[in-house]
């Protein structure tokens, strides 16, 4: 290899020191005018030498000052008419000068207009540092985000000043341009955008991760996506979580929220901190779709519940005087108590009614706001006493049940119907083209789950002699599913559903006089929150918002972590849970005027919390909120029949 030159030495140490950016080009601009005003300062003085009497202002007959006109001529070329009476000598200089100042401006100009606009692109791509405090941060990207910051935005409407920081592996300008049109009205809430690992710890500190008050952490995938694509997503987001850790101050409490789908990455999760709640959104979904099946218009009152836009859950406590759970309840001007939290942690929900409140308890309680909540020394309403409608329970029967489409939920779906069905109940699962996986699933779980059949029926959902074939009035129940095709968006799926719906909606229209299809339930889940009302108008009785819910969920979880427990007995078959339950059952006459402070009692006789009503006349009416009314005035009077219904957390459905 050849010794290098001088002259490719000088060039290499001056391309490694233009390569450093601004500062090095400003610099080189000042030792070029630098230079150049030297030497034509130098030109200018010999001019004098060599003809002193040439110069156009005798007030600038030292070298001194024609030095100054000189830097004039350089820094502004229009002061060449300083030269207008001098000598041709003297000319030759304030050209040069003249030439020179229109060269350096013009670099100038470029450099200024460089570094502008490499600033601005900087500034675009989001890797500035974030100055925020008590900021809830979102790490990751995925198809949540939108239902997520609405959670959020209604969440801070109390706040003067809130914001939300999400920081992921996108362009900052592609994640502005994608809030700018699906999250328009932001309230007081700023949302802030970074790109960059959310895993890095130096772009943890950029957006400023030890200041922010809890941490949501996004799967990179959808719930449609494969196996190998949702670990993948499990150990980005598992190093997500160290990468958190690791970044937050020693000492200092912070919440992280993770969305996980395998078992043991969330057991994994957890075990890297407390501070780490990990939940899986499609076994949330499973659950929910099964259990407003059973208990019709549950999908409304889960909408309200787990939303901040509407009633909340709380936790509140209060100089409690040894008073018991029973007569707590009607203690509270707003809002219903539902449980309680022990010092330990302990959350119990539905209590006994004859359980006193210790000094240390927490009250669980749905509310409407937390500003609202006020435990009075003296109840706000008192109930009349009135006899239970003894004897009546809801049997059980043997049920059939209608799935119709596949997704990952499905396998969940069934097992869980298994836990409330009885023995000899049957689902039938209706696909267009199951693939030989599906038919494997399903011909485990038949064999696994003893008090259920479960039978494939291979046809088209959106075929009207197809579904007429089925007798769909026949069933129970039926559930339609959102497609579980990757290459299938919202709006295909919804659509589809929609399509499927208006076919049902005839074929029931149809049905002859002798055949009740009242008895029949259809719940959808659907994808996009846009298409909430097209499905309400279809005919559907319940649905359930995939999206929405989850990302509802994880809202809550971050600005409360200790409500996770409770979603989990609710949520649960074993523990107590949310029930729509007919007035029959509670009362022996009809119609009849009751407060809800009466309800409240009647209930109570039955081991079990009244927190709102639904009115069947209304059940339809997407205005009056499909006829549910949650945590109403305890003296408000209301008329019921025989099949309106009472809102309960119960532990069974009977």
């Amino acid at each position: 290899m050849p010794t290098p030159t001088l002259r490719e030495r000088l060039r290499y140490k001056f391309d490694t020191f233009i390569s450093k950016g601004g500062r090095s080009i400003f610099f080189s601009l000042v030792v070029v005018f630098l230079v150049l005003f030297g030497l034509l300062a130098g030109l200018r003085g010999v001019s004098m030498l060599m003809h002193p009497k040439g110069v156009s202002h005798e007030t600038h007959d030292s070298f001194l000052g024609q030095s100054y006109i000189i830097f004039l001529e350089l820094t502004d070329p229009g002061n060449m008419n300083q030269d207008k009476f001098a000598s041709p000598l003297f000319k030759v200089s304030g050209v040069l000068a003249g030439l020179a100042g229109v060269i350096i401006l013009s670099m100038l100009i470029a450099f200024i207009t460089t570094a502008l606009d490499q600033k601005l692109s900087e500034l675009r791509k989001g890797f500035s540092r974030v100055i925020e405090s008590d900021h809830t941060l979102i790490l990751g990207w995925n198809h949540r985000v939108p239902e997520i910051l609405r959670e959020l935005i209604i969440a801070n409407e109390s706040e003067d000043d809130a914001c939300v920081v999400i920081l992921a592996d996108l362009p900052k300008e592609e994640m502005d341009d994608y809030l700018k049109v699906n999250v328009p009205e932001r309230q007081t809430t700023r949302i802030v955008t970074r790109s960059g690992k959310p895993s890095a710890k130096h772009n943890l500190e950029i957006v400023s991760l030890p200041t922010s008050k809890s941490v949501v952490i996004l799967a990179s995938c959808g719930e449609s996506a494969n196996e190998a694509e949702k670990a993948a997503s499990d150990i980005r987001t598992i190093k997500t979580i160290l990468g958190v850790v690791a970044s937050k101050e020693e000492g200092t409490e912070l919440n992280i929220v993770v969305e996980l789908f395998q078992q043991r990455s969330r057991e994994i999760a957890e075990e890297i901190s407390p501070e780490v709640t990990a939940i899986d959104g499609q076994e949330i979904l499973a659950k929910l779709l099964v259990q407003t099946s059973r208990s019709l218009g549950l999908s409304v009152v889960y909408a309200e519940v787990l939303s901040f836009d509407g009633c909340e859950l709380y936790f509140h406590q209060a100089d409690w005087s040894g008073i018991a759970f029973g007569k707590a309840i009607y203690h509270f001007p707003d809002g219903v108590p539902i449980g309680l939290r022990h010092v330990d942690g302990t959350v119990v929900i539905n209590p006994e009614s004859s359980l006193t409140l210790q000094k240390d308890d927490d009250i669980l309680i749905l509310a409407e706001d937390d500003s609202t909540i006020e435990f009075r020394s003296e109840p706000v309403a008192v109930p009349q006493t009135l006899p239970l409608a003894e004897g009546r329970k809801s049997e059980p029967s043997i049920e059939r049940e209608l799935l119709i489409g596949w997704n990952e939920k499905v396998p969940m779906i069934v097992r869980e119907y298994a836990d409330y069905v009885q023995a000899g109940s049957q689902i039938d699962i209706m696909l267009r083209e199951p693939t030989d996986y599906v038919r494997q699933t399903i011909a485990q779980l038949n064999e696994s789950l003893e008090n259920l059949t479960i039978q494939l029926i291979e046809s088209n959902p959106t075929d009207i002699p197809s579904l007429t074939a089925l007798q769909p009035f026949h069933y129970d129940n039926i559930i339609i599913l959102s497609s579980g095709d990757q290459e299938a968006d919202s709006e295909t799926s919804d659509s589809e559903t929609i399509v499927i719906l208006i076919l049902l909606r005839r074929i029931f229209s149809e049905a002859g006089p002798d055949i009740d299809i009242t008895k029949t339930k259809i719940i959808t889940e659907v994808m996009d929150s846009d298409n909430q009302e097209l499905v309400a108008r279809a005919g559907v009785h319940d649905f359930i918002i995939s999206n929405r819910f989850v990302s509802t969920i994880l809202a809550q979880i971050s600005e409360e972590a200790s409500i996770k427990a409770v979603y989990d007995d609710l949520f649960s078959e074993d523990g107590s849970e949310i029930y729509l339950k007919p007035a029959r059952l509670y009362f022996t006459s009809f119609p009849i005027e009751v407060s809800f402070a009466d309800m409240m009692a009647i209930a109570q006789q039955r081991n079990e919390v009244c927190i709102g009503v639904k009115i069947q006349a209304m059940e339809t009416d997407m205005q009056q909120n499909f006829g549910v009314k949650l945590i109403p005035e305890k003296n408000t009077r209301w008329t019921l029949g025989p099949e309106d219904r009472l809102v309960v957390v119960a532990e069974d459905e009977t």
